[in-house]
């Protein structure tokens, strides 16, 4: 297993900057963001031009995964495949190629996407319309040598009401999805422990689907519950992530019980790696502030993965 580090957290830094930090701190890999520069919605980042990518680029790429000792994990486009609007769809869609285009040319193994979802119909209509468009990109992203995965986020700012905007936050689905579309999984804890799924009970049975992971906590506030109730606030004031009774936290300040997760994906035989995804509001805002919380992931789960083999060993 190796730990990495989701670069959509710092989209003031350039990759060559991150990956200087990552690679002075310890971190093996990046799980890079590639999300289109005009866009610059928060928590997504732009550190690869895939949409006019060249061979030039993919150069400049492996000098800096040379000079770093780092690898890329996975190339990340978490966008709605599955959007209300058809011209928004056809956007993500042809961007989401890029992704799996630059991909292939740097040798990543996977790209990291979301289901998302149509929030003027039933998640059984959601089912039935993926099940129209994504076997087009999952052949698309097979012939170049790339698997597609997907976050089980719920992404609920995505419905007004708070309810599911990407279809993949259940091991219900994920059964579909993983049998039905051929999709893999970026499976994240985080997201399972709020909606009341205990992480680790889905670990074994979905070890052959869970090729990626990513480390995000999370922090419940019970009191805020009995106001608010599960599907949170009503009265966001313009913030529709905002639930009122649960926030992300860097791993080590939530409830995700990190010894065991480590100890479970280890023991179900999962070679691949854990990706710190920072969103925490206590530490963001600054630069400053959310590198010293990817030092503080980096603290927690470091001593629970170890450090990998150096390759002399990891041959003899």
């Amino acid at each position: 297993m190796l730990l990495g580090m989701f670069t959509a957290a710092l989209p003031m830094l350039s990759l060559d900057r991150i990956a200087e930090y990552a690679s002075g701190q310890g971190y093996d890999c990046l799980e890079v963001a590639c999300w289109p520069a005009a866009e610059g919605r928060p928590f997504q980042s732009s550190h690869l031009p895939v949409a006019t990518w060249s061979e030039a680029d993919a150069d400049a790429t492996r000098a800096l995964l040379e000079r770093t000792g780092l690898e890329i994990s996975s190339l990340a486009y978490y966008d709605n495949n599955l959007a209300v609007d058809l011209e928004r769809r056809a956007e993500v869609r042809t961007h989401l190629k890029h992704v799996i285009d630059a991909a292939e040319s740097l040798q990543i193994p996977y790209v990291g996407t979301f289901l998302g979802r149509d929030v003027t119909k039933s998640v059984v209509e959601n089912m039935a319309e993926a099940e129209r468009i994504f076997p087009e990109l999952v052949d698309y992203a097979g012939e170049r040598g790339v698997r597609l995965i997907v976050e089980n986020c719920v992404m609920e700012g995505w419905h007004p009401d708070g309810y599911p905007g990407n279809i993949a936050y259940s091991p219900e689905l994920w059964e579909w999805m993983t049998t039905t579309l051929g999709l893999y999984l970026n499976w994240d804890p985080s997201h399972l422990t709020w909606i009341g799924i205990d992480p680790l009970t889905t670990i074994r049975d979905f070890a052959p689907y869970i090729v990626h992971a990513q480390a995000k906590d999370v922090e419940l506030f019970p009191e805020k519950l009995n106001r608010y109730g599960f599907y949170g606030m009503v009265g966001k004031g313009g913030r529709p992530w905002d639930m009122g009774w649960w926030r992300y936290r860097v791993p080590g300040h939530g409830m995700v019980a990190w010894r065991e997760v480590v100890d479970a994906l280890d023991g179900a035989g999962f070679a691949g790696t854990l990706s710190v995804e920072h969103e925490d509001p206590v530490w963001g805002g600054t630069p400053e502030k959310i590198l010293e919380g990817l030092d503080i992931a980096y603290s927690t789960l470091r001593p629970l993965i170890g450090a990998p083999a150096p390759l002399s060993a990891a041959t003899a």
